[in-house]
């Protein structure tokens, strides 16, 4: 391409072990630090919720990882821009680990270390990767009156007698909304101007629509994410809302300490992913598995 630089980059379905499910994710590996406009240019190219960018870092000696909007929003937090990254780094087989402890692995993000528990699926060898985010922090309520007519709901059709819509943060802060039932959950059609309002006033991101579900699927809780203040309508998969979210259910009894448990995302959009959590004493574990949905290069 006339002596252009390329990038090699993947495209993963985060959150899932099938193409074309799970929250898709582009990750392009560079050999360094590219500057700012470049990061923004190149995630609007591609237009998915966020793109990773990825190297591995002698000085560091750790795989480094920037992550980015369509709209050119930086992003930090152990996410499905973290979990994507990390496992493509694996697939694509760099020894991103090979300077570290096995029981410390960590990625930097932002210059900030974040710690991973790697494993490998016992039949496909896949990689497994769990974050570890800071412990849940309980923090302001909104009323709830707000939030359902933002989501075009009435005041009954939010569960209530035990919850109320609530910020919460482990990495990120967002409001956990808890909806009456699946049918509901799915029914619901976002105000997003008046979520961005909402996040203005409450200093929070986004919004996790959960409902308890007796699925036979195992899952805990089924969800969706609005996130429309950094420019994501919704997203299929979202792990730094569903750390918040094991963290406020153990809070209020639902969910017990030590325990796994899968959280069920992304079905209205027909991408739906399965996200395992768990909330232990001095952190929660956020994790799941990917898949190369297609690769190829891109030119500077």
């Amino acid at each position: 391409m006339n002596g252009r630089t390329a990038l090699e980059y993947y495209v993963l379905d985060v959150f899932s072990h099938k193409s074309y499910k799970g929250n898709p994710l582009s990750v392009v590996f560079t050999n360094g630090n590219l500057d700012l406009e470049t990061y923004q240019n190149i995630s609007k190219e591609f237009g998915y919720s966020e793109t990773s960018f990825v190297y591995y870092s002698t000085a560091q000696k750790a795989l480094n990882v920037r992550s980015f909007t369509p709209t050119g929003i930086e992003i930090d937090g152990a996410g499905h821009n973290l979990l994507g990254a990390v496992c493509g780094a694996l697939l694509k087989r760099m020894p991103i680990f090979d300077e570290q402890p096995a029981n410390s692995r960590f990625v930097m993000m932002k210059n900030a270390p974040i710690p991973l528990t790697v494993s490998f699926d016992s039949v496909t060898f896949d990689p497994i990767v769990q974050m570890h985010q800071k412990p849940a922090v309980i923090k302001a309520e909104i009323p709830t009156y707000k939030i359902a007519v933002a989501l075009g709901l009435k005041i009954e059709d939010l569960d209530s007698n035990d919850f109320v819509p609530t910020i919460v943060k482990t990495e990120v802060a967002h409001t956990m909304v808890p909806i009456k039932n699946s049918q509901i959950l799915n029914d619901c059609v976002p105000d997003h101007k008046l979520l961005i309002e909402i996040s203005k006033e409450y200093q929070s991101e986004g919004f996790y629509c959960f409902t308890i579900s007796d699925q036979p699927e195992g899952n805990i809780a089924e969800a969706r994410f609005f996130n429309p203040i950094i420019g994501i309508y919704e997203d299929p998969a979202t792990g730094t809302a569903a750390g918040p979210l094991i963290g406020f259910l153990t809070s209020k009894k639902q969910a017990k300490l030590n325990t796994e448990y899968k959280i069920l995302q992304g079905v209205k959009l027909n991408h739906p992913s399965l996200i395992e959590v768990m909330n232990r004493e001095n952190d929660i574990l956020v994790g799941g598995s990917s898949i190369i949905t297609m690769k190829g290069e891109l030119y500077l």
